[in-house]
């Protein structure tokens, strides 16, 4: 039996197992939306955890990241990855908690969409309306990462077309999303995140072990110009986006500056956590608010490990094969160039599992999660108010199959970089839900026009930045996501100022939240609290 035959079935496997959740969940979840959507509000602190970070990672975890390393060396992967670490911790702590009791409150909400909506008492459903859309574009833009991924990890693997490889990915996720709707997705992420972090420790101890130890990758990763530096960047010479190797030797310039703008673009990312709905919501479906505290603790340990070994296997990698790959599309490959190279055929197979673990994760929240914005939140929200939750359930489908068609499209070119379109798709969120949340939680004042404001502002300025100012270069060039998410709170303040103060209902829903004057009722569906059922 050939190894690439072994991996096969070993990843086949893994994706039977998958399948046996969707169905093992698909009942309960076809119960009525809100069980399909958010569960039921019965995730325990354990599954909370694990599938908000494992949803949240995605396949960047395994192949952007050490790939932005292996690339460039540790600057720009560490502080974005320091970044991360303390905005996973820090939303945890000061977001979670009055979410869950806000969006009960908020007339039980279920959706991102749905709880502004409702806490702003709005009856003409603008606020719902634009939230549903740029959850819609950028989540179109982010399932497209995941299928990029999923493109490269087969085409790789088996030295088969990307393209067909990338579809039949798209498939796999679509039909499972579509089958077990959020109580799979999240039970099956909890299993995912589990290896995701199996298939991170084997390699990094295998691939360190191979280099002669860690002193051995850290002296010879030292010798590249700028490459261990936090305010260096190692500079491939390249030609036509191809580094230039000279007898078996990859070619580098002298290191590139990595100063204070730099590290605070970097760090920025964290801000994304504020408005990621994948992470949100899960605040939102945890069974009781007092479990929390253990979910964040669990959260934050699985980040700060993940990060850390994801980053030093990019190093790694470059000291094993530094002339292996050779442009920064191909770079994010190393985890996978790894795997097969160290390790048995059936081992490799559980570890490329992971990366398969990671974009699933992350691709059934952002279809499902893109799918609720319209069907619930556009369809019957805005468009045919007294549709049932079965028409509701059936336009979800339709609105999956549309995104994956899309995301399709955009995953086309093989030579797209997984961490910019991640990184792109983040600010976006970041910005335009970011602000919105935090001052909708902790600000009083705010009104629904202040919150109109935000999301726009917000949610044009990460494509105007993008697209216009960063490529001037130098003091311009800082990502996205901060100038977008400075001038949504700036947006947000003004225009709340600038007109009438919310009402005293509105008013005094807030102080009831804020006071924890909400009554936390067991759930009738039931609970799930590891990989098991009760019986």
């Amino acid at each position: 039996m050939t190894d690439t035959i072994q991996i096969m079935i070993t990843m086949g496997l893994y994706m039977a197992v998958v399948i046996g959740i969707g169905i093992l969940f698909a009942k309960r979840a076809n119960k009525n939306s809100e069980a399909y959507f958010i569960g039921g509000r019965t995730l325990g602190p354990w599954v909370t955890a694990m599938s908000a970070e494992a949803s949240d990672m995605s396949g960047w975890l395994l192949m952007g990241l050490p790939g932005l390393a292996y690339w460039c060396g540790i600057a720009d992967a560490a502080w974005t990855a320091i970044g991360l670490g303390v905005g996973t911790y820090i939303n945890w702590l000061i977001t979670s908690k009055r979410l869950r009791r806000y969006s009960e409150k908020a007339g039980n909400a279920i959706t991102l969409p749905e709880f502004f909506s409702n806490r702003f008492h709005e009856k003409s459903k603008i606020v719902m309306t634009v939230s549903a859309l740029f959850i819609l574009i950028f989540f179109t833009v982010y399932a497209a990462s995941c299928l990029v991924t999923c493109g490269k990890l087969f085409s790789t693997l088996f030295g088969l077309g990307y393209i067909p490889m990338m579809i039949i990915g798209a498939v796999f996720v679509l039909v499972y999303t579509i089958i077990g709707g959020f109580l799979a997705e999240s039970a099956s992420d909890f299993m995912q995140a589990v290896v995701m972090i199996v298939a991170l420790v084997i390699i990094v101890i295998t691939g360190t072990a191979a280099a002669g130890g860690p002193g051995a990758v850290i002296e010879n990763a030292g010798e590249i110009p700028g490459f261990l530096e936090f305010f260096g960047l190692a500079a491939p010479t390249t030609a036509d986006g191809v580094q230039q190797v000279v007898n078996g030797t990859p070619q580098f310039g002298a290191a590139g500056s990595y100063g204070f703008l730099n590290v605070i673009s970097a760090l920025a990312w964290g801000l994304g956590y504020f408005g990621m709905p994948q992470v949100l919501l899960r605040f939102m479906a945890i069974r009781t608010e007092r479990e929390l505290t253990s979910s964040r603790r669990i959260a934050t340990v699985w980040v700060a490990i993940s990060l850390f070994v994801a980053v030093f296997i990019g190093v790694m990698g470059r000291v094993l094969y530094p002339d292996a790959l050779l442009t920064a599309s191909s770079a994010e490959n190393i985890f996978i160039l790894l795997s097969t190279r160290l390790l048995p055929p059936l081992l490799a197979g559980l570890v490329m599992a992971g990366i398969l673990a990671a974009t699933i994760s992350s691709s059934d929240s952002y279809l499902l999660i893109a799918a609720s914005a319209f069907s619930k939140n556009i369809y019957q929200g805005v468009l045919h108010r007294k549709a049932s939750d079965k028409q509701v359930l059936w336009i979800s489908r339709i609105t999956l199959l549309v995104i994956a068609v899309i995301a399709i499209i955009i995953a086309l070119d093989e030579n797209s970089v997984i961490f910019t379109i991640v990184s792109f798709a983040w600010a976006g969120f970041g910005a335009t839900f970011g602000p919105l949340m935090l001052f909708s939680l902790f600000w009083k004042r705010i009104n629904r026009a202040g919150a109109i404001a935000g999301m726009i502002g917000g949610g044009c300025m990460v494509f105007i930045w993008n697209l216009l100012i960063r490529p001037l270069g130098g003091i311009w060039d800082i990502y996205e996501l901060l100038p977008a998410f400075l001038f949504s709170c700036l947006c947000i303040i003004v225009v709340s100022l600038l007109t009438a103060p919310p009402s005293e209902e509105i008013q005094k829903e807030f102080d009831e939240v804020r006071a924890g004057k909400i009554k936390e009722e067991q759930p009738e569906m039931p609970q799930i609290s590891q990989m098991r059922t009760d019986k």
